[in-house]
């Protein structure tokens, strides 16, 4: 069994996969409940985010007739920081003749790109190889067996906050769990809904959340840029309980039930209850009013991501598609408005890939990141001892869809 814990702002999801006889991943069961103890994707309060943990992998061991003793999971939020860096090693001796690429060369070239001075508060999470050049031949993706005298690799290094890993950690623990890893939330999502020509040509996923709004920008089958927006779905819901003078939930409920955030698509004007206070009377509003509240904070988002994504970035052009996941995903017009402010027709919302079970539950864009730690740790092997649990994503499959896990190496704590 291999378990997806997924630790929102506003949810927590659990996908429960087991290994199928020909190596595929078959969904046995899923969960959601409310998240408890977290402010913009950070853990604030130990014991309700415990509690909350353990009162979905429940729920989804009731749905999968399993036990659960381990779970992966995924991190996000302003707390994560991407860079690219360049590192090289010399393959062939000066004066020798040049010899054939080895694993362990690329691995030294890796190691050597990723020296590079981390914070003391800072904890590597993931680095992923982009490209390699051969003796000034640049853009290889895998330069095994050629000849060659030096190597240089171009890797994509992120790290987390050692305190938010620590207290994800301590969580699961308490709860009642072993962590088998963390993993970047976009980067488990990538895994469940961003095709292989669209992480070569190049893509951006946004993950729009309630705390925060995660980005990761895709090109040459590898990530380029991770970058994390402050704010999320939860804003959206705070302006209309502020516009119409409702608690922040029943906003929430309304923003669910009948938000739209494209004008334009508004095509039979509702009319939207909105519920009584303190004794004051229910009113009644429309869609198109509600959509003139909502619209506004979602083309900032929006706004916010493309600016980050140009600042962080040396990308001039990217020919694949945005691709939405996450929970505000869901909301009417999100494609539409998207496509307004990238200036492109090349959006799509995130759907995970049919993989059995109840495909009608999971196969939504808020189950991306929960799918994605299934499918990127079916290829693991993991070694326990007392102290730690380390997993390293094996290189040893072939095929299209573990191309990009090949270059995934992560240590887990």
């Amino acid at each position: 069994m291999i378990v997806g814990l997924d630790i929102g702002t506003s949810f927590i999801r659990v996908a429960i996969g087991e290994r199928r006889e020909d190596g595929g991943i078959e969904i046995a069961g899923i969960a959601n409940r409310k998240s408890a103890g977290l402010r913009n994707g950070v853990i604030v309060n130990i014991e309700d985010a415990m509690t909350a943990i353990k009162e979905t992998i429940e729920a989804a061991e009731q749905n999968a007739g399993t036990d659960v003793i381990s779970c992966a999971t995924g991190i996000g939020g302003t707390q994560i920081e991407g860079m690219n860096q360049k590192g090289g090693t010399p393959v062939t001796p000066p004066g020798k003749q040049p010899r054939e690429i080895t694993r362990q060369d690329i691995q030294r070239a890796i190691d050597n790109a990723k020296a590079v001075l981390i914070p003391m508060d800072r904890e590597l999470l993931h680095v992923v190889a982009q490209n390699f050049t051969v003796d000034g031949v640049s853009g290889i993706k895998d330069p095994i067996n050629m000849m060659c005298a030096r190597l240089e690799a171009d890797v994509h290094i992120i790290t987390a906050s050692k305190t938010t890993i620590q207290n994800v950690r301590t969580c699961v623990s308490r709860a009642g769990y072993s962590l088998d890893g963390v993993m970047l939330k976009t980067l488990a999502a990538t895994q469940a809904v961003v095709h292989d020509d669209e992480m070569e040509l190049g893509s951006i996923l946004i993950d729009m959340g309630a705390g925060t709004t995660d980005v990761l920008v895709l090109l040459g089958g590898a990530p380029v840029c991770t970058v994390s927006i402050p704010v999320g779905g939860n804003l959206v819901s705070n302006d209309i309980a502020v516009v119409k003078g409702i608690p922040v939930s029943a906003a929430e409920k309304i923003k669910i039930e009948s938000g739209c955030c494209w004008l334009p698509g508004i095509e039979n004007d509702q009319e939207v209850i909105i519920p009584g206070v303190g004794g004051r009377a229910p009113e009644l509003t429309t869609q198109t009013e509600l959509c003139q509240i909502i619209e506004p904070r979602v083309e900032e988002i929006f706004t916010m991501v493309r600016s980050a994504v140009i600042h962080n970035s040396n990308i001039t052009q990217l020919s694949g598609n945005i691709i939405l996941t996450g929970g505000g995903a869901q909301m009417d017009g999100a494609v539409e408005l998207a496509q307004n402010v990238f200036g492109t027709t090349s959006v799509r919302i995130g759907i995970p890939e049919k993989l059995g079970g109840p495909e009608s539950e999971y196969r939504k864009p808020e189950y991306a990141t929960a799918i994605g730690l299934v499918l990127g740790n079916k290829n693991s092997v993991q070694e326990r001892n007392s102290h730690k649990n380390k997993k390293i994503f094996s290189s040893e499959e072939n095929g299209k869809k573990e191309s990009f896990l090949m270059k995934l190496k992560k240590s887990f704590f």
